[in-house]
């Protein structure tokens, strides 16, 4: 899989790509969280986003207040600036928004490794099969976004994954290999 750990990739992307990178940059975000192992999540990474979509920003935190708290100090002033404490499946879960450098932020910390953690899980697997669905793929999940429908379930649609619940339907198709996922994908869009 990629390593996302790396924004390099921003800055050669496309014109909303590099956006991202400059208001990342901008605001040294990634240094103000270096501590909790961030990585830009969602849609932006993967080119399938709309006018709406912000940057999402996982990370890996066992202290949630002290996370919060570091957060807090760069970025509180900031508009907008709100924090939310929940569980997620039963994980312990911070979710930080703000918006500055022409994007909102979304900044979500678990105690989990960012690699663990879903959205990360669900970017790896979204790559994956963009690559196996190509320029087609990329356009008609943008055009079901585009639509109001989020990505997970876009993803399902498109590709004709079954299940209930598209977030876990994308995690099971995580142990396949690319050759498996090829051969999955074809006959799912067969049917």
């Amino acid at each position: 899989m990629r390593n996302w750990h790396d924004l390099s990739y921003l800055g050669r992307g496309t014109m909303r790509q590099k956006a991202a990178w400059e208001a990342i940059q901008q605001t040294h975000i990634m240094e103000v969280l270096s501590d909790y192992r961030p990585v830009l999540a969602g849609t932006i990474p993967l080119n399938i986003d709309v006018k709406q979509s912000d940057l999402d920003i996982i990370c890996e935190s066992h202290d949630l207040e002290q996370f919060e708290q570091a957060v807090r100090t760069a970025f509180g002033c900031l508009p907008r600036f709100e924090v939310t404490h929940l569980d997620v499946k039963s994980t312990p879960t911070c979710v930080i928004s703000f918006f500055t450098a022409d994007f909102w932020f979304e900044v979500f910390a678990q105690p989990v490794a960012v690699e663990k953690q879903n959205a990360y899980r669900h970017m790896d697997i979204e790559a994956l099969l963009l690559d196996i669905g190509g320029l087609d793929a990329y356009q008609h999940i943008r055009a079901l976004k585009q639509s109001g429908i989020k990505t997970e379930p876009a993803f399902a649609r498109y590709f004709h994954i079954p299940g209930d619940d598209p977030y876990e339907a994308l995690l099971h198709l995580e142990p396949l290999t690319e050759q498996e996922l090829r051969k999955r994908v074809q006959l799912l869009r067969k049917d």
